[in-house]
């Protein structure tokens, strides 16, 4: 199942969710009025299960280019980040793998899906890049989980972008990690998730990044240093993850910093980031 948050054109205020038949997308609360009109909802509610079943009925569906595709999740607790855990990435930074899991955070508030525009700040940040990233989407709460049993509690898995102003988190005389990597719209995530039973092993999944047409990145997640399972265990034995919860699990080789000569994102261009199963995220770039 394709899950995504959609908005009528007629009601552009009012999130609703629902899930893709090929071209068209049902309205999950107007087939069954009982279960919630938003994802968050239905995931703190427990109502997976129903909306999976909902399907067996073949409700009507609408087609998806009459409604705005917004950001698959919203309202969730936690964005948290995997740095470093591509072999790629790493090689290219001429930086040793992580022995364990290298972990930040960003604020839910920067999430926006492919009908923003990513939003520059050229006063504040001229060394803005973008990185790909397979995103893991919590379904229920997760709290002191093992590595075996950390499937379990995946919904399933989006693409989000990664953008960070590389001047606020490099600079040795500031090195503001958070505030590079969580100004405003830096992360943009979608267009849909794919649920988990449709994904199968998501360490094994082809990646890329184009850039106004011109290939960036391209990779595999079986480059992964620090595998799902392992991040989920130790994010889950430090705090509780709860449904909703996303997590960015790195990103490959290729990034802009550590081009020659390096590549900063401008007003005006076109990120196209695609993961095999779940599809190409597109993220405009214009000025604040």
């Amino acid at each position: 199942m394709k899950l995504v948050q959609f908005v009528y054109k007629n009601n552009p205020q009012e999130i609703r969710v629902g899930y893709l038949v090929e071209e068209n997308v049902v309205d999950i609360n107007k087939a069954d009025p009982t279960i919630p009109s938003t994802l968050i909802e239905i995931l703190k509610n427990g109502d997976i299960e129903r909306v999976k079943k909902l399907r067996t009925t073949n409700p009507v569906s609408i087609p998806v280019s009459t409604v705005t595709i917004k950001a698959p999740i919203h309202g969730n607790d936690k964005v948290l980040c995997v740095g470093l855990n591509y072999k790629d990435h790493c090689e290219e930074q001429k930086f040793p793998a992580p022995e364990t899991p290298f972990i930040f955070s960003k604020f839910p508030s920067t999430v926006v899906g492919q009908d923003e525009s990513v939003k520059l700040k050229p006063e504040v940040s001229d060394k803005v890049v973008c990185e790909v990233e397979l995103t893991i989407v919590i379904g229920k709460k997760a709290s002191r989980v093992k590595a075996a049993d950390a499937y379990d509690y995946v919904l399933g898995y989006t693409i989000a972008q990664d953008i960070g102003a590389t001047d606020w988190e490099k600079n040795k005389a500031m090195g503001q990690l958070l505030l590079g990597k969580a100004m405003d719209t830096f992360c943009p995530v979608g267009p849909c998730i794919t649920t988990s039973d449709e994904i199968g092993d998501p360490q094994a999944l082809n990646i890329s990044c184009i850039v106004n047409g011109v290939q960036k990145q391209k990779s595999n997640t079986n480059q992964f240093i620090h595998k799902i399972p392992d991040v989920i265990e130790r994010l889950s034995n430090l705090f509780t993850l709860l449904p909703g919860d996303i997590i960015l699990t790195g990103t490959p080789g290729g990034v802009g910093l550590y081009r020659n000569p390096p590549e900063f994102l401008q007003a005006g261009d076109v990120i196209a980031s695609e993961i095999e199963k779940i599809g190409v995220l597109i993220t405009r770039v214009e000025n604040f």
